[in-house]
């Protein structure tokens, strides 16, 4: 907790806001949809998820995986508790929407879907993408499919499947993904791993998405790595999210931007 203190504190320091941009592309993303505070009626849709799950008491086994898919962990946990702790927060699900909405993407991979909170904003953002979302936990995964099937996400194609095996997988034959959000596995090498093996899937137009890249000292490391990476362009740090863009048009940059 303290390392993430220090860090926001740094990124305070850095950040800045679409006054300081002088990239065209950057600017305008920022100002037509970062900072787009008209409210939508996806939102309502959004909320009424979230509710959904913040309402529900059942309890689930919920099970986490090392790896190899071995599994090193494994409890109850209550359904509303973990839509209220461990899913993405309505502030960042808006966002999410926006982003997707702005961009629409017609082919969209989620690396961890945990209840879908995430998921719902990717979908709602672009009602035609195709979404293929990654879980390694049965049970988290059902709920989630349970939360698609009451809500009409009738484009989400949900995986149970250890992360790394399925993207090896997926690997021997690359599919295009305009836009991929990684919320999986927050380690560095995981992050690395899967950042090397998806990227025979860019494209000019790819957005990718990680989360929680202030979340310890090697994701941090994670990210400078990504950011140098020669077939980046263009980062956006929000201090939660860490946007890349692949533009080859487009000068290499980096932007820390308060959200």
């Amino acid at each position: 907790m303290l390392f993430q203190i220090k860090s926001y504190l740094q990124f305070l320091w850095h950040s800045k806001n679409e006054h300081a941009v002088h990239s065209p592309f950057v600017f305008t993303l920022l100002t037509r949809c970062f900072y787009d505070k008209k409210s939508k009626p996806e939102y309502t849709i959004l909320r009424e998820y979230r509710n959904s799950l913040l309402a529900n008491n059942n309890t689930i086994e919920v099970t986490d995986f090392g790896a190899g898919s071995k599994v090193f962990k494994s409890n109850s946990r209550v359904i509303a508790k973990i839509a209220k702790t461990a899913g993405i927060s309505p502030k960042r699900a808006e966002l999410l929407f926006r982003i997707t909405n702005y961009f629409q993407p017609d082919s969209i991979l989620e690396i961890g879907t945990s209840l879908g909170l995430a998921t719902s904003a990717l979908a709602l953002g672009n009602l035609k993408a195709q979404i293929i979302t990654l879980e390694g936990c049965p049970e988290t995964a059902r709920q989630a499919q349970l939360q698609f099937k009451k809500f009409n996400f009738n484009t989400i194609c949900s995986e149970i499947t250890e992360f790394s095996t399925y993207l090896q997988t997926e690997s021997l034959k690359p599919k295009t993904h305009n836009l991929i959000y990684f919320d999986g596995n927050h380690s560095k090498k995981a992050t690395l791993d899967y950042f090397e093996v998806l990227l025979p899937t860019i494209t000019n137009e790819t957005l990718w998405i990680f989360d929680d890249i202030h979340w310890s000292p090697e994701m941090e490391q994670a990210w400078e790595i990504i950011k140098n990476h020669p077939k980046v362009t263009v980062t956006i740090d929000t201090f939660q999210w860490g946007l890349v863009f692949f533009r080859r048009e487009q000068p290499k940059e980096h932007f820390v931007i308060r959200t």
